[in-house]
């Protein structure tokens, strides 16, 4: 079996605003809303790469998280603005992203992740070991 293991990282960029409740009773974004805004920027990142869960969807596979490594370094407060760069290391055998989390103005790292999401058929739960041929097509199209 042939994995391209050579792949061209992509990487992508999306900012937002902390928003009041999301934080916790010290007042800093509680750290189970990190893994949201990894999940918005995942989002955002296959919407850009024009390949979305829908479209799995409709492919009849689905990636779940196997794991996910996080690193908090700073907490983010109310109304800051974070950029999260969201970068897709490996697309075979698995997904590969890494994440980093950034206050907007500063670009002080905040926080870092990596997760792998295996690709299973939808029906079975099966893995897969191969992205879909038109996740690829589209992976090669970007720019």
């Amino acid at each position: 079996m042939f994995y391209n293991i050579f792949m061209k990282k992509i990487s992508t960029e999306m900012y937002l605003k902390v928003p009041f409740y999301d934080l916790d009773p010290m007042k800093v974004v509680w750290h189970g809303n990190y893994v949201k805004y990894l999940e918005d920027s995942r989002c955002d990142m296959l919407s850009k790469i024009g390949y979305t869960y829908t479209d799995m969807m409709n492919e009849g596979v689905a990636y779940p998280v196997a794991t996910m490594d996080l690193k908090y370094i700073k907490s983010a407060r109310f109304a800051q603005e974070l950029k999260i760069v969201t970068t897709l290391m490996e697309h075979e055998p698995a997904l590969i992203i890494k994440y980093e989390i950034f206050d907007a103005k500063s670009n002080e790292l905040i926080f870092k992740a990596k997760s792998m999401q295996i690709c299973v058929d939808a029906k079975t739960g099966e893995s897969l070991y191969r992205a879909p041929e038109k996740f690829v097509e589209m992976l090669e199209k970007y720019e």
